[in-house]
This record gives structure tokens, C-alpha cells and sequence, in this order.
């Protein structure tokens, strides 16, 4: 039942690491993964890229082998990386990629490294209605571009104008929102096309800053009620199946707060898998497949992962 991504084949020669392009930005050799995501778990990226600026990064996919795969990591909010570690390049947008500005006809423009909490900050600051959700999506812009990111009724694509990336091969692209091919925590134009996303343009409609603010702390207060976000948890780990809600299908099968080795689904909210300390990357997957199976046994419903998974096993 897995519908897992696949690791890839490629050919690369044993001392590929060391004809790496030039670049000006922080490269690192056998990086462990598991302190740049939330889960921490998973094992090293082959080669960790972080990019000084746009133009370093443009550079460096320009002339970097196009056999050597390429993964993008944000704050691994909604990620698990596998204990065999990460092949290739990953690469980690920083600083550099997180600033957010007022543009004119109400509209902000926010890097792809920024925090989906932080573009709602900044709107309500400038008087901007429309993105108090992004206050209750746990990532970066980067991350909700790619998986039309959203929570209580609003998604990305009702405030995207336009989003930009760059390819594989090192060229820039603008996308509008009709090219993201967006449906329901997904981007179909990513599953088509290697791109990294560098940034977006949202609108805004003006209203009162101090009504945004109150709207974005009954999300947060909501969120906190429902969530367990102090623990160590990648957010939602299944999509929601059309005419069901992922967490009641969870707990139907008998799986909230069962403990699975180190790792479990959440008693306070059933679709958040938990790293209760203990736990590797496989045990977390494998709970989530046991769960799969005991839902589409149980209850005839197939449950899809939202949580990305990438890597070696």
C-alpha cells in the first residue's frame, strides 16, 4: 500500500562530492538531518547546500551535474527523512531567502524561507485581510507553495498571484496560480517539474489590523486547543480522504495514542504522528503503513500521506 516517493536511480562517480560548481554559500558533507527537521529523525544529506543568495544558487544548479539529484528542505515541518540519510544535493533556504515586503495594490511579496506565520504577521501589521490562516500552517512559504498549504477553510491558492522558482537547470521561472495546477494539498505543476521556489506575491484586501489580529489568535487559540504542537510531530500525516476526516478514520482503527516503538499517533489529536523521543524514521513510517492497512481493511478508506517522506531506508 505504500505510495512512498522513490529514492531514484542515477549514476554519479564515487568522488562526485569533490567536483562540486563553485558557490559562495555553506556546502557540508554528511550533514545529519534530523536537527533540521521537526520529527528529529533521519540520517545525513549526502551534501547540504545553503545558498548565499538567489544568484549562488542560480550558479550552482547551472553547473552541478544533471545526474545528481536535488531535494529541497525547509524548517521539515511536514517532512520525514529516512534513517539511510538523503542522496545528492539537499538543499536549505536561509536568511537570505526569508524577507517579506509591502508592495503596492495591496499586495506582499514574502520569500520562500520566510514562515507562514510571519507572511500573516506582516499582512495584518500592514492592514491586509486574507492571510490570517497562514498563522495556524506550521512551514515556510516554500513548503505551502508546493503543497497548497492551508487550514479552516483557506488554502494557498486563494491568495497566491504568483509564485517564483527556479528550475533544475538553473533558470528562473514566474508561475501564476492557474500554472500551479493547485487541487487539495497539492501542486501539480511540482509533480511534472523539479523547481525550487525562491518566492511568492500574495493579495490582500485592507481591513482593520487590530480585527486581523483577533481573527489570527482565535486560529492560534483553536490550534492550540486541538494540536499537539509542543511535540516532536510533523503536523497532519494523512491527507483527508473525500467525505472523511483523517484523524476520526485514525481513531476508529484503534490507533490514537497507541504506542508503536518509539512512536505513536497523538491521544490529543489522532492525524498527528508523534516522536514520543525514542522513535527512528523507520518506526514512524512503518506505524503510519500499519495504520494505511488497518483503515482500508477496517474501514474500506485509503488513507494518502501528507507528510512528505525522502530518502534512503
Amino acid at each position: 500500500m505504500s505510495d512512498a516517493i522513490p529514492s531514484g536511480e542515477y549514476s554519479m562517480s564515487p568522488d562526485w562530492r569533490d567536483s562540486l560548481p563553485r558557490r559562495r554559500g555553506r556546502i557540508a558533507f554528511d550533514e545529519p538531518l534530523a536537527p533540521y527537521t521537526w520529527l528529529r529523525v533521519g540520517g545525513p544529506a549526502d551534501v547540504l547546500f545553503l545558498p548565499a543568495d538567489e544568484a549562488d544558487l542560480l550558479e550552482f544548479l547551472r553547473h552541478l551535474h544533471p545526474t545528481i539529484p536535488v531535494t529541497v528542505l525547509g524548517v521539515g515541518s511536514n517532512i520525514l527523512v529516512r534513517d539511510g540519510g538523503v542522496e545528492g544535493v539537499v538543499i536549505r533556504l536561509g536568511k537570505p531567502f526569508a524577507a517579506i515586503r509591502a508592495m503596492d495594490h495591496h499586495r506582499l511579496y514574502s520569500g520562500a524561507s520566510a514562515l507562514d506565520s510571519q507572511l500573516s504577521k506582516a499582512a495584518a501589521e500592514a492592514g491586509l485581510a486574507g492571510m490570517e490562516f497562514f498563522t495556524g500552517v506550521p512551514g515556510t512559504i516554500g513548503g505551502a507553495l508546493v503543497m497548497n498549504a492551508g487550514c479552516y477553510g483557506a488554502e494557498t491558492k486563494d491568495v497566491l498571484l504568483e509564485a517564483y522558482a527556479i528550475t533544475r537547470q538553473g533558470e528562473r521561472v514566474i508561475l501564476s496560480v492557474q500554472d500551479m495546477g493547485y487541487s487539495y494539498r497539492r501542486s501539480q505543476i511540482t509533480h511534472e517539474h523539479e523547481l525550487i521556489f525562491t518566492g511568492a506575491l500574495f493579495q490582500g484586501v485592507t481591513d482593520d489590523p487590530a480585527d486581523i489580529f483577533d481573527r489570527m489568535a482565535a486560529i492560534t487559540a483553536r490550534r492550540e486547543a486541538a494540536q499537539p504542537i509542543r511535540e516532536k510531530t510533523g503536523g497532519s500525516t494523512f491527507k483527508n480522504p473525500q467525505g472523511h476526516s483523517a484523524w476520526k478514520l485514525v481513531d476508529a482503527a484503534g490507533w490514537r495514542g497507541k504506542l508503536f516503538g518509539g512512536a505513536m499517533f497523538s491521544p490529543q489529536h489522532a492525524n498527528f504522528l508523534i516522536n514520543t523521543g525514542e522513535a527512528s524514521a523507520a518506526d514512524l513510517e512503518a506505524l503510519g503503513e500499519t495504520v494505511r492497512g488497518d483503515v482500508a481493511a477496517q474501514l474500506g478508506v485509503q488513507l494518502d500521506w501528507e507528510i512528505k517522506r525522502i530518502g534512503r531506508p
